[in-house]
């Protein structure tokens, strides 16, 4: 059956996405606050995923949040912390977030430039010093920032649907 696709995906599959991680054009990079972009990589819209690179360019705080489910990080250039952990994730380091853990994500002073690779799957809840729910992420927020962002800067909205599956 497969045997005989040499090497072709089941037609009902995805197609694959085979991309640069690093673009030179810096417009891909799409504005999530002052300092801080994302690029998207992969938007699952059947599964609730997104898998990017996280790219901040100033210290402090970035966000007070939780998961609902488990996220995956790999740290590619800079550091990054918890306000809530003993421990700083830097370069070439693996991060494992358990769903439902309240963290406030920071980088340190010294930090010209983090790059994170994360691969997340439901919703992120932001969240307050109150733990108040302020506003959330998830994949169709997401496709709805890059669209605006991407239209914005003369890509074209469609520009998003490469990375979506």
């Amino acid at each position: 059956m497969y045997a005989d696709m040499k090497g072709s995906a089941h037609r009902l599959a995805p197609a694959e996405i085979a991309i640069p991680v690093l673009p030179e054009d810096e417009s891909v990079w799409v504005p999530q606050a002052e300092g801080v972009w994302f690029r998207p990589l992969m938007l699952n819209t059947i599964q609730g995923q997104w898998c990017n690179l996280l790219r901040v360019r100033r210290s402090g705080i970035l966000s007070r949040h939780l998961h609902t489910n488990p996220v995956h990080g790999y740290v590619i250039k800079g550091r990054w912390f918890y306000k809530e952990h003993d421990w700083v994730a830097e370069t070439g380091s693996y991060v494992f977030e358990p769903p439902g853990e309240i963290h406030t994500l920071m980088v340190p002073e010294d930090c010209e430039e983090m790059i994170t690779f994360f691969n997340i799957t439901g919703c992120m809840f932001y969240l307050d010093e109150a733990n108040r729910h302020v506003g959330y992420e998830d994949v169709f927020t997401k496709i709805d920032m890059c669209r605006a962002h991407y239209d914005k800067v003369g890509l074209g909205a469609d520009y998003v649907d490469q990375f979506i599956r």
